[in-house]
């Protein structure tokens, strides 16, 4: 019997990368699952977002762990369709503890200036406002429940010290990472009263669809060259270049066992010491 046997979680970007690791690292401890992903590009982001089929194989692989999955394509910019798949999830399972506030966009390179106030907004309204979305869905839930319950924030090393860069989309995904960072705080004190805790990962660069595609390369290329853009002072202190999901599902997989049971309103990195550089 897994540690999260009988317990259900809901996680947002769970097509691929770190919320499909998530999805099923939790189910092989025994969660049902709840999986939300907007499926469909941004128009303002210089790569494509995880596509239905994406969504499918996650549902697979939850199903492959022997658990139950309600999957559906919803943004997290809009509560109403956050709400609606958090709602039916709850239907169909009773009951929901644990949250995953884990999708997130970012763009690195530049933008001319009438796109960058576009940027700014879809980057904020994603990675910051949709987690107030996840959040404003499933905590009455969690204390209605009366059994706890325990919220996870994807942050980002973003959002232990700043990326640099004067670039609309590096400073937007750093106030949203450091945003993170401060609901985490503010709820873990206002929701322990209901023995529901929140705490934050911050993690260094991990293999996804968010850094495993040509725009990424491209940066990654000038910066090898020589060039001085917001990526070219990112190393980790271990020697390792980049980390994968299911190093962080190892981190997400602790912070919402029994085994954390005391610990909240923790912002914790998982970044093979890149913040301490």
């Amino acid at each position: 019997m897994g540690s999260l046997e009988g317990r259900v979680a809901l996680i947002t970007g769970a097509a691929r990368g770190q919320g499909r690791s998530h999805a099923v690292r939790l189910a092989e401890e025994g969660a049902d699952i709840i999986a939300l992903d907007i499926c469909h590009d941004i128009a303002t982001m210089d790569y494509p977002n995880a596509s239905a089929e994406d969504l499918d194989q996650t549902v697979k692989l939850v199903e492959a762990a022997g658990r139950r999955i309600i999957a559906r394509q919803a943004d997290v910019r809009d509560a109403a369709a956050v709400k609606a798949v958090s709602d039916e999830g709850f239907e169909v399972f009773g009951r929901l503890d644990i949250a995953l506030s884990n999708a997130g966009i970012v763009r690195l390179g530049a933008v001319d200036e009438d796109t960058e106030v576009a940027l700014w907004q879809d980057i904020i309204e994603t990675n910051l406002t949709g987690a107030f979305h996840v959040v404003r869905a499933v905590v009455p839930r969690m204390i209605a429940g009366g059994r706890g319950g325990v919220v996870v924030l994807t942050g980002s090393t973003a959002g232990v010290r700043p990326i640099g860069g004067f670039r609309a989309g590096a400073l937007a995904y750093t106030a949203s990472k450091f945003g993170l960072v401060g609901i985490c705080k503010q709820m873990a004190e206002a929701l322990a009263e209901h023995s529901i805790r929140v705490n934050a990962v911050h993690p260094t660069g991990v293999a996804s669809g968010m850094t495993m595609n040509d725009a990424m390369a491209a940066l990654q290329a000038e910066a090898i060259a020589g060039g001085d853009n917001t990526i070219s002072a990112m190393r980790n202190a271990l020697p390792v270049d980049i980390l994968q999901p299911s190093d962080i599902s190892d981190a997400v997989a602790f912070l919402v066992s029994d085994q954390a049971k005391y610990i909240t309103g923790v912002s914790l990195p998982v970044d093979a010491g890149f913040s301490v550089r």
